[in-house]
């Protein structure tokens, strides 16, 4: 399916230069004339990008940014004829992702749109690589935080790492020594049986029964895993 972008251009002639180049692209495109319908039409239909021009209508463009800000997180591309240093810094500081002044080239606002979706994709995958969500156990290593059926936890920095090196190799089986390299990386004086303390005290956080863990599996004989 073609990616979505909302022209906000009230410039019919740029409006129909700007919707060709992209539809040759292969983009889908969806135009606005002001402000008011380009936040109704974010709502509405959610747009993979939007490229907005600051002088709008009824709005000026800066606030149609601040509010889409406010309530999204669109990847947006300022075109505009004010080119001044202050109004880049203010549309950069109202979060939007690049800013292409008029006159423009079109094949490089092309070349603009693409490597503004590819961070978008990008910074996606990122974000989910950092989020776990398992049978209502969520792990989040940007924010280290963890919560269970929605309730957040109390975890200390080494049950964190312990739990985010266990979970994010499901199923499959660590020794003591080695989870004692990995989260106390050969720490002076770091005991193996250090690491049954921890795991009894994680699961004391994250098990609806302790003693019978339905997230953190003991192997005999071997070590731990992550029930994935």
């Amino acid at each position: 399916m073609a990616l979505r972008i909302l022209v906000v251009e009230d410039d019919l002639k740029i409006q129909r230069v700007i919707t060709r180049v992209l539809t040759n692209a292969g983009y889908q495109v969806i135009t606005s004339l002001s402000g008011q319908e380009a936040l109704s039409r974010v709502k509405a239909e959610a747009p993979d990008l939007v490229i907005l021009d600051l002088w709008l209508p009824d709005i000026d463009g800066l606030e149609v940014c601040r509010d889409l800000r406010s309530t999204s997180t669109v990847p947006v591309i300022i075109l505009s004829a004010r080119g001044d240093e202050a109004d880049k810094i203010a549309g950069f500081t109202l979060g939007a992702d690049d800013y292409v002044t008029k006159p423009f080239s079109p094949a490089e606002l092309v070349l603009r749109v693409k490597a503004v979706l590819r961070r978008a994709r990008e910074q996606v995958q990122r974000q989910a690589r950092e989020r776990l969500e398992i049978r209502g156990l969520v792990i989040d290593q940007a924010s280290r935080v963890v919560e269970l059926d929605g309730a957040p936890l109390n975890l200390t920095a080494r049950e964190f790492d312990l739990l985010w090196i266990l979970a994010t190799h499901p199923n499959r089986v660590f020794s003591r020594d080695q989870l004692l390299r990995l989260v106390w990386q050969n720490e002076f004086g770091a005991d193996p049986a250090t690491v049954t303390v921890l795991i009894r005290r994680l699961r004391q956080k994250i098990e609806k029964d302790p003693e019978k863990p339905e997230f953190i599996k003991t192997v005999w004989g071997v070590g731990y895993k992550f029930q994935g």
